[in-house]
């Protein structure tokens, strides 16, 4: 009887311990996911402070999709890349484009959406109506965000002697408050967002041209060059949400032109 009891309390106690290590298999990853959350519609906060953006709910769905759970942190633009490679965040989504030097750094996934960069004006600018007015000598002065392909343009621009003056910010709508207050011409940014602007305040900025050509470029998320399991997990997720329609939902949600 003893013997029955025994075989019966260790049967049961290792019901009990192969339920809990099921229990800790089965509980989803975490992963740690930074932005720079001043760049409308791909990233911004709300009321609350809460980061929210087309790109938080394309990352959020593609958690669901592939298992897995996400927390949003906010860092600087130029922060990203640097706190991949020190293991402080495992996922970085933020309006990035993909370009040569950032890709020796970081793995890129597959691209979620094709930007370019357009000139943002003062509503009552009269004198600037394109690319075409930044030749030598203009006089011109531009603002960008810092660690941006934008500000890497207008870099370019000072050096050719197209522009008299660049001034390079840690965040977009401290370039933005810069244009409102007169103290330079122009800000450029990625289309979508100014067209996100302009939007909301219609009555103090305008568009002025076209996409700059040379600036198009492809979006994507960014993981840790080794970290070869989550971006797989990334490119299916994002693979699967655009067959299945929710990637053209979560566009059309936050007016993202496709």
């Amino acid at each position: 009887m003893k013997k029955t009891i025994g075989k019966i309390l260790a049967l049961m106690m290792c019901l009990i311990m192969a339920g809990a290590l099921s229990a800790c298999g089965g509980k989803d990853k975490v992963y740690k996911v930074s932005t720079e959350p001043t760049y409308p519609p791909f990233d911004t906060t709300n009321k609350d402070g809460d980061i929210v953006g087309f790109d938080m709910d394309l990352m959020k769905a593609i958690a669901k999709d592939q298992g897995f759970k996400v927390e949003f942190e906010s860092l600087e633009f130029d922060a990203l890349i640097p706190a991949l490679k020190s293991d402080s965040t495992d996922i970085v989504i933020a309006g990035m484009n993909v370009t040569p030097e950032r890709a020796k750094k970081v793995a890129f996934s597959d691209p979620y959406y094709k930007t370019g960069i357009v000139l943002l004006v003062k509503k009552d600018n009269t004198s600037i109506t394109g690319w075409d007015n930044f030749t030598a000598g203009s006089g011109l002065k531009v603002a960008a965000q810092t660690g941006t392909s934008q500000a890497d343009i207008a870099e370019q621009l000072k050096k050719e002697g197209k522009v008299f003056k660049t001034v390079i910010l840690n965040q977009n709508t401290t370039a933005l408050q810069q244009l409102g207050n007169g103290d330079v011409d122009a800000v450029l940014v990625d289309k979508p967002v100014a067209v996100d602007i302009v939007a909301s305040q219609g009555d103090k900025y305008k568009i002025v041209g076209d996409i700059k050509p040379d600036s198009v470029a492809d979006v994507a998320i960014a993981v840790k060059t080794d970290n070869k399991e989550l971006l797989k997990k990334i490119n299916k997720g994002l693979k699967h949400l655009k067959e299945n329609g929710t990637y053209d939902k979560l566009a059309k949600k936050w007016k993202i032109e496709q």
